[in-house]
């Protein structure tokens, strides 16, 4: 499966950490799974509402799947659909993009329009 940008919901301050050493390793949950989960366009608004309700300090990133290599797998998921999976670290120069996930009004993130 070919796409050009994949997405990460990710903690401020891991981002800010994972840009200062050039590289994220995962949060607890991709640790555990033993692979960094990303979602495409489609697929980040309930990722965002089912594994990160209520949460503030959360950053939108949009990479470029190309940049990463071979270690980017699509598997099947949620309900069968394809999700990229990465087995390894992920490399901050991958990232295009990036926003601030905010909490709107009913506890639901409000996402960028420009991240569509």
């Amino acid at each position: 499966m070919t796409t050009t940008h994949i997405y990460k919901i990710i903690d401020r301050d891991e981002w800010d950490s994972a840009r200062a050493c050039g590289r994220y390793t995962g949060s607890p949950d991709d640790r555990r799974d033993g692979f960094i989960h990303f979602s495409t366009v489609a697929q980040m608004k309930v990722t965002a509402a089912k594994h990160f309700a209520g949460r503030e300090n959360l950053m939108l990133l949009a990479l470029d799947a190309g940049r990463l290599g071979e270690a980017l797998k699509w598997e099947p998921s949620r309900g069968g659909d394809l999700f990229p999976h990465l087995y390894g670290p992920m490399p901050a120069s991958a990232v295009v993009r990036s926003w601030p996930l905010p909490l709107g009004e009913g506890g639901k993130h409000e996402f960028p329009e420009d991240a569509t």
